[in-house]
């Protein structure tokens, strides 16, 4: 008797935390979260890329390599603005990119698939001290090299040793420049080289285009400025720079605009016809059960609570294929009931009393219910893999939410459904057969 009052203390106050956390849905009282939507609710952008990882450091494996590609591109699109972005690496050589709410998806192109090698040549030199010019007579441009820290070693001078400081600058008649601030061995190696050019133009070149070649004029070390850029030009070169150039270059090989007021639409749909499914599924529950189909709908009810706040709480993106997965777990709780209802009733029509048909019935119903959702769950797991191996967002949004909305179901029907009938029985609120749904004989 004290186990089951403390049980419906613990459904009640977990029912509170729920709705607490649920609502506002925009907030909620608890936590201060919002519901995280997918792209296709939401709308945005699904960027897929291949890297080729033919042009790889010989030295690194490609897992380290795709994961410093990831990682940079996150710093990319977290600086860039976008809120909530997934950015994910899919076996063996391909990164998926969400990006919601994204509107200039050239810019986001752009910034992501950049290599952003920034490099520093000067021109080539012949015999006579004359600059070297190709067919087109544009000078002929080498990379820059300099003895590093160790006197030894010969380095070409490259982005690589650049501090994360880059910014957008103006200069003294408010033209737009990008400064740059060198590590200790670039700002040995910048040194050297300046030095060499007093007087001679410097090419800064970024993904093998020439962008500036400024004359230099000074001996410069550990800061530098990078002209004859337009703003929008700089505020991208200055995201690339602080965030290091990506390890090899990649090409997108698939994407897909998804617009918000048609993920919205689509959502209201979706929602109405889930509520118009639970409705109808109440019904029937309430008319053929009588009163254990009414708690069973309070449980539907109670567990409805329990998977939002989960889904609030834990992050979860909803997709639409994800609130599909919401509602067919709804009726797979239902289902439950259905079984450990029928077994009451069989139970009841033997002679048993409530209580002990109460205890029979879900005792000998569980093993089927059991097996059923045991089942369930391995589909799901199988088609996450699916969905995370291949980047099939919508089924790993089915699955995720479809596991959980089954294992948050078997709680509802075994332990909310359960207790609360109990309380009724131990309270004399269920005395006759009739509000079962169980015929005199």
């Amino acid at each position: 008797m004290r186990r089951d009052n403390y049980l419906f203390i613990l459904v009640l106050v977990l029912l509170v935390l729920a709705l607490l956390i649920v609502f506002p849905v925009d907030k909620g009282f608890i936590g201060g979260k919002k519901f995280q939507q997918g792209l296709d609710l939401k709308g945005g952008s699904y960027l897929l890329y291949e890297a080729d990882l033919t042009k790889k450091d010989p030295t690194q494996t490609d897992a380290q390599v795709m994961a410093a590609v990831q990682s940079k591109i996150e710093n990319r699109v977290n600086k860039y603005g976008v809120t909530e972005p997934i950015i994910q690496i899919l076996k063996p050589n391909r990164i998926l990119v969400q990006l919601p709410d994204v509107k200039n998806i050239n810019d986001a192109m752009n910034l992501i698939g950049q290599v952003a090698l920034l490099e520093f040549k000067e021109q080539k030199l012949d015999d006579s001290g004359n600059v070297v010019k190709d067919s087109s007579g544009n000078p002929t441009w080498i990379p820059s090299t300099a003895l590093g820290t160790d006197g030894v070693t010969t380095e070409t001078l490259t982005g690589k040793y650049l501090k994360p400081t880059a910014a957008v600058t103006l200069d003294a008649l408010g033209k737009t420049e990008v400064s740059f601030e060198w590590n200790t061995e670039g700002a040995k190696l910048f040194g050297e080289i300046t030095q060499r050019l007093l007087n001679k133009p410097l090419g800064i070149f970024l993904d093998n285009e020439l962008i500036s070649s400024p004359t230099v004029q000074a001996v410069i070390t550990d800061k530098g400025v990078i002209t004859g850029v337009t703003v929008d030009e700089a505020k991208t070169l200055v995201l690339q720079l602080n965030s290091g150039s990506l390890d090899v270059p990649l090409t997108p090989i698939q994407q897909t605009d998804v617009d918000a007021t048609l993920g919205a639409d689509s959502l209201h749909k979706s929602l109405t016809a889930g509520l118009i499914g639970i409705a109808c599924v109440a019904f029937f529950m309430i008319v053929y059960y009588r009163l254990p189909g009414l708690v069973a709908t309070v449980a539907l009810g109670i567990y409805a609570a329990i998977l939002l706040a989960i889904f609030k709480i834990f992050n979860i993106t909803l997709t639409l294929p994800g609130i599909a997965g919401f509602v067919i777990s709804t009726g797979m709780a239902v289902d439950a009931n259905v079984l450990i209802f029928e077994r009451m009733k069989e139970e009841m029509k033997r002679g048993l009393t409530m209580k002990m048909a109460l205890q029979e019935g879900f005792h000998r119903a569980w093993p089927s219910i059991r097996d059923s959702n045991i089942s369930t769950f391995i589909t799901c797991i199988i088609l996450y893999w699916f969905g995370n191996t291949f980047g099939a967002f919508m089924v790993k949004g089915f699955a995720l939410t479809l596991f959980l909305g089954v294992a948050v179901s078997l709680f509802s029907a075994i332990t909310v459904t359960r207790t609360l009938l109990i309380q009724l029985v131990n309270n004399g609120m269920m005395k006759t057969l009739t509000l079962y749904g169980v015929k005199h004989d």
